[in-house]
């Protein structure tokens, strides 16, 4: 019994403990975000955001190395978010082709609210694009997985006819992002009503996945 009770003891200090490593880094990022966006990642040290968050210089080392890896931190922190929103999509109950335009829609927006809300980060998320998207990776892998979710869901209604679904998922992905930095500065078909264009992305999905156009094809 008193064996039990301290392993209970240990297991609830460790608990604890990995609770406080994970408080104290998410503050180290969040001090480096706000500094980030309101400096540029240039101007910001690790000193600025060691006084910034109370913590000190050697605590900020024994969580990043440096700060391209805090910056690679704050991009991973906004990519998650954005992930946990495109998710939200895929848990609708929707048609599978409402569900993929609404996904598409919820990156792109998404995106861009990561993207306008950290101010001089932006720069450098263009600037070192390859960096943004070796960090993007694991993101990457779970929009396809969202993706591949959605696609197979039209095929089981008999909504999509899909020859390939592995290439389809990386057409889409790519188009996508292909259009996030044009959707993020409004040069997506600039004059033209927000509801058109999703209107125009609508009948392009439909062209390319209903199963009943494909037919007429010959």
């Amino acid at each position: 019994m008193a064996e039990k009770a301290y392993l209970c003891a240990e297991i609830h200090l460790i608990y604890k403990y990995s609770m406080a490593v994970e408080k104290t880094r998410n503050k180290l990022i969040e001090v480096a975000r706000t500094l980030f966006a309101k400096q540029g990642i240039e101007e910001t040290t690790m000193n600025d955001i060691a006084l910034a968050s109370g913590k000190g210089r050697r605590t900020l080392y024994t969580y990043f190395k440096n700060k391209e890896e805090i910056y690679d931190a704050v991009v991973q922190d906004e990519l998650e978010l954005m992930a946990e929103k495109m998710a939200e999509v895929v848990k609708q109950d929707m048609d599978p082709e409402d569900k993929l335009v609404a996904l598409i829609y919820a990156h792109l927006q998404a995106i861009k609210d990561v993207v306008q809300r950290n101010g001089n980060i932006r720069a450098e998320f263009f600037r070192d694009i390859w960096r943004v998207s070796l960090i993007r990776q694991r993101f990457d892998r779970n929009e396809k997985i969202l993706l591949t979710t959605i696609l197979s869901e039209g095929v089981e209604k008999g909504q999509f006819e899909i020859d390939d679904l592995s290439l389809m998922v990386d057409i889409i992905r790519y188009s996508v992002r292909g259009l996030e930095v044009p959707f993020i500065y409004g040069r997506i078909a600039d004059g033209m009503p927000k509801g058109m264009i999703r209107g125009v992305v609508h009948k392009i999905i439909h062209r390319s996945l209903s199963k009943k156009y494909n037919k007429q094809i010959p």
